[in-house]
């Protein structure tokens, strides 16, 4: 039997622009230093206010990236990722 597993990671986005350009920019900076994220997955979106207005839309996602064990090491995931996945 063969199978996949995952890590699964919080990251945050921000945009002065929308909740939608805030995930799209945490994925891609995101994907920028990890190999075959799968999933993006919106937790909560939320917005930073100043002087009664919207200064920034945040959103957080859990994302999933495969884990390739002959090139992250399960010691290399508890130190970059905070944690055992």
């Amino acid at each position: 039997m063969s199978g996949s597993v995952y890590v699964v990671k919080e990251i945050v986005g921000t945009s002065t622009e929308s909740w939608e350009d805030a995930a799209r920019q945490a994925i891609e900076t995101a994907a920028k230093a990890l190999e075959d994220i799968r999933i993006g997955e919106v937790v909560t979106q939320d917005v930073t206010l100043e002087d009664g207005k919207v200064a920034k839309y945040r959103v957080k996602l859990n994302i999933s990236f495969k884990y390739h064990p002959d090139v992250i090491g399960p010691h290399f995931v508890e130190r970059v990722y905070g944690g055992k996945n």
